[in-house]
Order: C-alpha cells, then structure tokens, then sequence
C-alpha cells in the first residue's frame, strides 16, 4: 500500500494525498444482495433539528450490510474480495462460506484474497480468525471486539485500529483500547485477531474544504471569532483570550484541551481499570 501525491497543478493539489486504492482493491462493484439505499442522518434527529453540529450535504452512498455479529461458528470460509466502502475507513471484503452463503466482514491488514479464515473457539492463532477472548493469548492485537457477549463487534473498527489483550482474571480479559483506556470486558466476548486494514488512512491529506463537504463535513468555526452572545469565548477588541481557566463548548461544559468529560457515577465505571490519557502525556 501507497500513498499516491499528486502533481502542484493547483493550490489545492500541492498537498493532496490519497490511499492508492487501484494497487489494493479487486472489485469495482459491490455485491447487490448485500446493498441498500440509506438516508443519512447528517445530525439531524426525527424532528429535522440539529443534534450535531458540522454534519450535512456530501455525495449519496450506498450502503453495504457488514457481519458483524460473526455467527456462523465452525464454517470456513474464504476471502475472495477487497473492497472500498464509503461509510466507514477500514477496507471489506466478501466472505464466502462453505454452505455458499456470501457476507461483508471488515477486513484485517495485508490480508489477501483467496486465504481461508474460521470463526471458533478452537480456531487457529492467525490473521482474521475470531475467537472469544479466553482463547486468545495475552499481549495479542484484536479488532472488531464485542463488548457484550453474542452482542456483535463494537471496539476497534476504524482503519488501523486495534484493542491489545493485556490480563485475564475472574472471568474478565483486561483490553487496552486505542483510546489508551483500559477496561474489563467479559472473556466470553469474541475478538477478531489482528488490525484493521487500510492503516495509512491517517496519512491523507484532503487539500482543499472542498473535498471535506463531498463527504458530508461542514465548516467549525473558532468560539474565539464569535461575538459573546453566540460562545462563551467569544467578544473582545481583537485576539483575545478565552477569558476563563478552562475552555468549554457553546453551551458551557468543558470541552477540549485534556479536560475530563465523562460524567460521574456512570454505570460502566466499575470495569475501567485506567482513564484514558489525553493531551501531552498521551
């Protein structure tokens, strides 16, 4: 996998980088049992109201109906595409199983088409295969991790990312998440072995706003370049401070900056060993 620079033939091209997905994908179309028409939210709950700021607009995309729950157990099946999907980072690929049946999974790094791969508890230690947590060996990387057991991957599914197995104790597997937290979860949740594919991801360079509102994403303005009715940073007679210690949202709860936004007494609390850590520590 490559990154692909493009030639300065305008300002918004000087710095434009993108994955080069010709040398990695093998599928133009994507499968047509497995798709259906969506309509995005775009930040928008049922009433039309926005709930998220700096969503809205972007290109139509078709949906793709990605397996997640993994609940074909003990029936290989072998990879026999790479494909891109617009909703989400990570690269799929169809699944064929030995009864014929044909499923999206999220694919792992440098994997390759054709190489078989097994859900089970008693499957092979190798890239793809998806075992429940118990079985897997400590200081192994998983990917499309269940929080919940038979609840489907939930941890763990943007490109390049990954969930290492640090302990196991009292029924529990101790998980040190991307985000640097590390949690309990139950060692009867299943783990897909490996990482996400398409890690370079991260090393896109857009180029130019516009190609941010081709995929949905509308502009963030600064609370500091707004008046004080508008944000609580806003006002004053040039660049100006904030004004207060700490930084906070429009609505005044802090926000950015390494500060602690998690609310207290929630009910996952008693299976976080370690907060995440934010900012320079990280």
């Amino acid at each position: 996998m490559a990154i692909k620079n493009y030639k300065p033939t305008s300002k918004s091209r000087r710095h434009m980088s993108i994955v080069s997905y010709k040398s990695i994908l093998t599928k133009n179309k994507p499968l047509k049992a497995l798709t259906s028409g969506v309509k995005r939210s775009v930040g928008r709950n049922n009433a039309g109201r926005i709930t998220t700021r700096h969503k809205g607009g972007g290109h139509k995309r078709l949906f793709r109906e990605i397996d997640f729950k993994y609940n074909k157990i003990n029936i290989p099946y072998k990879i026999t595409s790479v494909e891109y999907d617009p909703n989400r980072t990570g690269f799929i690929g169809i699944a064929v199983y030995e009864d014929g049946e044909k499923r999206y999974i999220l694919l792992p790094k440098n994997i390759k088409v054709g190489e078989k791969l097994l859900t089970g508890e008693k499957a092979e230690i190798k890239q793809g295969n998806r075992l429940p947590l118990k079985s897997i060996p400590t200081g192994a990387f998983v990917y499309n991790v269940e929080l919940k057991p038979l609840g489907g991957a939930r941890i763990a599914r943007s490109a390049g990312n990954f969930v290492q197995v640090l302990a196991k104790d009292a029924g529990y597997v101790d998980l040190k998440m991307p985000s640097s937290e590390i949690r309990k979860v139950k060692e009867t949740c299943w783990a897909s072995i490996g990482t996400v594919s398409n890690e370079e991801k991260r090393l896109e360079n857009y180029g130019k706003a516009g190609k941010s509102r081709w995929k949905g994403i509308r502009p963030t303005v600064r609370g500091t370049a707004m008046n004080p009715v508008d944000h609580p940073h806003g006002g004053g007679e040039g660049r100006q401070g904030r004004g207060r210690k700490r930084a906070v949202s429009k609505w005044g709860k802090p926000t950015g900056k390494g500060q602690k936004s998690r609310r207290t007494k929630k009910y996952s609390d008693k299976f976080i060993i370690s907060r995440r850590k934010v900012g320079k520590k990280r």
